[in-house]
Order: structure tokens, then C-alpha cells, then sequence
């Protein structure tokens, strides 16, 4: 249930801007008939009505994501706070100002913010949030925390950059298409790398003591 709440917004935004993007004109015609008031001008054009409503849909969808994260009585995490501001803020201009560039950076500052939080976190507080959330099921050496911490914190540096790369020098379809399929790719490789590096530092159990010979 949570993993279908944590991309759901992802899922839907992909979903409208290709449905939207495979008929221009009518996703013109349906968001200036229905959004006019949160647009600037009160006109959409067809080449900007694709990425428009999509950003609608993930607007709503991550406030949606939150509420039913309250409803379900538990804590909305950090990720999903920053997630839900800038997405609002940044959304709120993209649609304003029918400039897809405010929503471009949403994913970056997400990923920027996260990356802070991380460094920030074990750099200035000397608390590493890797070892809080897994110390009770894994045991190892305080330098390969440290490790673990750094490379989670490198990850989303570099995750923010490759999405201004993308969305700066490649369409908006092929963005999105990035967005919604690359990023998550790339998240699974990540992580699988970090199973690897704990199964290879993880100390060896104790040998169970042999029972006394009667």
C-alpha cells in the first residue's frame, strides 16, 4: 500500500501528460474550459495544455498522498513534506506562468533537499539517519555507516543534476518519461548496489556454541 502511495503521484503525472500529449488540442480546449482561473491569461495553448494538466494531476495527487498517509494513522515523512511543498509552489508557477521550467526543477529540489539533509544531518548534528532507521536489524562498524550515509547523500546530489540535464537538453516528452521510468530505474540499481556493500560488510554470526557431551 505505501509503494503504490509513493509513486502513485509519479504514475498519474506520466499518465496525463501522455494521454494529454496524444491530443493537444482537446487537452487545450478542456483545461482553459475548466482551469482558465489558474492561468494566467485565462488561455491554454496546446503545446503547453500536455505538461499543465499533468502538473494539476500531481498537485492533487500529492496532497491526496498526504491526506491518506494521515487517514491511514501514520507519520508523514520527510521526503513527502518537501515533496508537497515544492511541488505546490513550483506547480502553482508552472500553470501560472504556463512555463513547464518551475515543475522541471521539482524533482531536483527534492533530491537536493534530501542530499542536505543527509550530509547536513550527520555533518553538523553527528547523527546518521542510515544507522537510525536500520541499527536494529543490521550491525556494522561505524565507518561503514559513514559510507552508507555519504554515498545515500552523493546519490541525490547527483540525482538533481541528472534531472537538469535531461529536462534542459531533451523534450519535455522525453523528461517525463525519465521522470517516471529512469529515476525509479535508477533508485533500484542504487539500492541494490547498497545490498551488495552490506552483504559484503556485514561481520560473520558467531558460531553456535556445541552442545556438552554427555
Amino acid at each position: 500500500m505505501k509503494l503504490l502511495l509513493d509513486f502513485l503521484p509519479l504514475i498519474l503525472f506520466f499518465t496525463t501528460f501522455k494521454i494529454a500529449e496524444g491530443h493537444k488540442a482537446a487537452a487545450a480546449a478542456f483545461a482553459t474550459q475548466h482551469f482558465a482561473f489558474l492561468v494566467s491569461g485565462g488561455q491554454v495553448g496546446p503545446e503547453e495544455a500536455p505538461v499543465l494538466l499533468a502538473t494539476l494531476v500531481v498537485i492533487t495527487a500529492t496532497l491526496a498522498q498526504a491526506l491518506i498517509t494521515r487517514l491511514l494513522g501514520r507519520k508523514i515523512d520527510l521526503m513527502l513534506w518537501i515533496s508537497m511543498a515544492l511541488v505546490t509552489v513550483l506547480g502553482g508557477l508552472t500553470v501560472w506562468f504556463h512555463n513547464e521550467t518551475f515543475i522541471k526543477w521539482k524533482p531536483t529540489g527534492v533530491y537536493w533537499a534530501m542530499a542536505l539533509t543527509f550530509w547536513g544531518s550527520q555533518a553538523l548534528f553527528g547523527k546518521n539517519l542510515i544507522k537510525v532507521s536500520l541499527k536494529e536489524t543490521i550491525h556494522l562498524p561505524e565507518q561503514n555507516w559513514l559510507r552508507l550515509n555519504w554515498a545515500w547523500a552523493g546519490f541525490f546530489a547527483f540525482m538533481g543534476v541528472l534531472n537538469l540535464w535531461v529536462a534542459f537538453n531533451f523534450s519535455t516528452s522525453t523528461w517525463a518519461s525519465f521522470k517516471a521510468f529512469g529515476t525509479i530505474g535508477l533508485m533500484i540499481v542504487f539500492v541494490l548496489g547498497q545490498g551488495f556493500y552490506l552483504a559484503r560488510h556485514l561481520p560473520d554470526e558467531e558460531p553456535a556454541a556445541e552442545e556438552p557431551k554427555p
